[in-house]
């Protein structure tokens, strides 16, 4: 699995275009990955909605969850499906539109330097997250981090470490021990 620096494109994922970014506002590389996860409707998998969701081709009348929700435009560089596929919405060069209003290594506007990684899965899950998911993580983080040397084996974090009170994403669920760092 590698990372074309260039295009910004990992070679292991299926890219799917999101129009939600845009340029990063400061300048170099990623130095943070930021760990969430999102399934729609909640407690679903497999519906092809956070595809929809991420490129705004939700419709509020698919399920009454979505009239909160499909008008926001919103992006994650990748998505990890709960059979261990990747799928890319932005590339790596692109600021996606994954952290909201947050703070990491003590700078505003995480969105600027980051990286976002969405888990298909939800935080209040006891069932977690998939063998397969916890795999494709690891090599995406190793290839993340060949591309990107900024991004250190402690610049990884979770949504509710950025954005605390907030959102509680990947939640108690996501166990941190099946991270491979080096």
């Amino acid at each position: 699995m590698n990372l074309d620096k260039a295009s910004g494109k990992l070679d292991a994922a299926e890219f799917i275009a999101s129009p939600n970014f845009d340029e990063r506002e400061q300048c170099g590389e990623p130095e943070v990955v930021i760990i969430h996860c999102i399934s729609l409707p909640p407690g679903e998998y497999g519906q092809g909605a956070i595809h929809r969701f991420f490129q705004n081709k939700l419709s509020a009348d698919e399920h009454p969850y979505y009239q909160s929700m499909a008008h926001l435009t919103v992006s994650s560089h990748f998505l990890i499906e709960r059979s261990g596929k990747l799928v890319q919405f932005v590339d790596c060069n692109k600021r996606a539109w994954h952290a909201g209003e947050s703070v990491c290594l003590s700078k505003p506007k995480v969105n600027d330097f980051s990286i976002g990684i969405e888990l298909e899965g939800l935080d209040t899950d006891p069932e977690g997250f998939t063998e397969q998911q916890y795999s494709a993580l690891n090599q995406l983080i190793l290839a993340l981090r060949a591309a990107y040397p900024a991004i250190k084996a402690d610049h990884l974090f979770a949504h509710s470490d950025i954005a605390p009170g907030r959102k509680p994403d990947p939640g108690p669920f996501f166990d941190w021990s099946k991270l491979r760092l080096v």
